[in-house]
């Protein structure tokens, strides 16, 4: 791994206390009402300086970006946020429910060398997700204006004997937490400020050798060494050879992984019929209980009996419910056969190289691209095809017409790919909660 740091956060209200008024979901989750929602609650929510410009998925008018700058400068020299005199590792929990269960999710915000992807001796740093320029263009005018990191990266590292996970959480239990924050989705955030040289220093030990996995963040990261890059032969003590990252072990038992389905729309040609018909050879499709809420169960126990990815399909204007499965044991295989077989077993890569690519685009849309959304859960996807969500490709042009509902991608899938050098497709892994943002800010300048 490469080595972990210490640093000078800035921070809210010294870094301790309720901080919930002024700290924010990260920028990618949120449209303009909500935005405007946290900065009427408070003013000077970091809302304001991560989210200058929205959608944060493409690059804005530099007068926001400079705007962003100004802010971030003026809440320093006003006190409201303030660096830290000592540089401190932080404990950091998540509590919060999922699918129905109480989870406490802990992991140690640090810094980390910023270094690019791929394997290096002693540990690397690994992408498993393909980026866009948007989103980095975005994300690099605003390191620009503020000459800071606003938004931690979420990384998840081996742990095997879950050494370091022990660490975090003998610190969590060894004293109240020095700062927390409830926001709108209900996790309770709760830090710890960790400054003492032999807690900073077992825990360097613990992660010694090992690789980093970017769960959440690689335009970020991207963005970390693309700052560096253009700074050039900087000292080895510049801060932006440092890049702050949120790091929880695989070992941690608070670590959740959801769903990303897939929502497609915008064909001429569809329907559920069409699609059964131009999915002959390709795909095995059978009715299953015309309740989307039973897909997960119902899948997990085909996936079972057919030891081969199975997938959920949902057509919103019947309201019928289907399973498939490839007719092929490693249907991407004659196209792909360079790629590493756990790449090519995902289900997300055999959604779109092999539903979307060849049954959807060139069968039931005269070769022209689908439109896409990326729910979550099954309540959003019905949401969706009621068109209760805005803000997704479908939404802004075309119906929702067919879900295709996956399961969660394992860590062990995420490990093996990134190890292989390879990316998968966009929205692959959905690691619950997201951090949020403002409880660090990581200055640059």
């Amino acid at each position: 791994m490469p080595a972990v740091f210490p640093f000078h956060a800035v921070e809210y209200n010294q870094g301790s206390g309720d901080v919930s008024a002024v700290i924010a979901p990260p920028y990618d989750v949120l449209d303009i009402s909500q935005k405007q929602a946290l900065l009427d609650g408070h003013g000077s929510n970091i809302v304001g300086i991560d989210l200058p410009h929205v959608p944060a998925k493409e690059l804005g008018p530099k007068a926001v970006y400079a705007a962003a700058g100004e802010s971030y400068r003026g809440m320093l020299e006003s006190g409201e946020l303030r660096k830290r005199a000592t540089p401190a590792m932080f404990a950091y929990r998540q509590s919060f429910e999922f699918e129905g269960k109480p989870f406490e999710r802990c992991g140690m915000s640090v810094t980390v060398e910023t270094v690019p992807f791929g394997e290096r001796d002693g540990g690397g740093i690994l992408a498993h997700e393909q980026t866009f320029g948007g989103p980095k263009e975005d994300r690099k005018a605003l390191m620009e204006a503020t000459a800071c990191q606003t938004s931690p990266i979420f990384g998840v590292h081996q742990d095997a004997e879950g050494v370091a996970t022990g660490i975090v959480r003998d610190i969590m239990a060894s004293r109240p937490a020095d700062m927390t924050a409830k926001i709108a989705d209900g996790v309770l955030q709760e830090v710890w400020a960790v400054d003492d040289e032999s807690a900073i220093a077992a825990y360097q030990d613990a992660l010694a050798g090992e690789d980093i996995f970017v769960a959440d963040g690689h335009h970020r990261y991207n963005t970390a060494l693309n700052y560096l890059d253009e700074k050039g032969d900087v000292p080895a003590d510049h801060p932006a050879r440092r890049t702050m990252m949120v790091l929880v072990s695989m070992a941690d038992p608070g670590l959740a992984i959801g769903p990303t389905h897939r929502v497609l729309g915008g064909m001429e040609d569809y329907s559920i019929d069409e699609f059964r018909n131009a999915s002959a050879g390709l795909l095995n499709i059978e009715p299953i209980d015309n309740d989307p809420q039973t897909f997960l169960s119902q899948m997990d126990d085909l996936a079972e009996r057919e030891k081969t990815n199975v997938f959920g399909i949902y057509d919103y204007d019947t309201g019928l419910c289907f399973a498939a499965w490839p007719t092929m044991k490693d249907p991407l295989q004659e196209k792909f056969p360079d790629q590493s077989e756990a790449w090519r077993h995902l289900d997300v890569a055999i959604i779109q190289h092999l539903i979307v690519d060849e049954i959807c685009s060139p069968e039931l849309n005269g070769g022209e691209p689908v439109k896409w959304a990326f729910p979550h859960s099954i309540d959003e996807v019905l949401a969706i095809g009621r068109g209760d969500v805005t803000g997704s490709s479908i939404a802004g042009g075309g119906k929702a017409q067919v879900a295709i509902i996956v399961r969660p991608t394992p860590l062990s899938a995420v490990r093996d790919v990134s190890r292989a050098g390879e990316l998968m497709p966009q929205k692959s892994t959905f690691f619950y909660p997201k951090l949020a943002t403002g409880l660090w800010l990581n200055p640059l300048g």
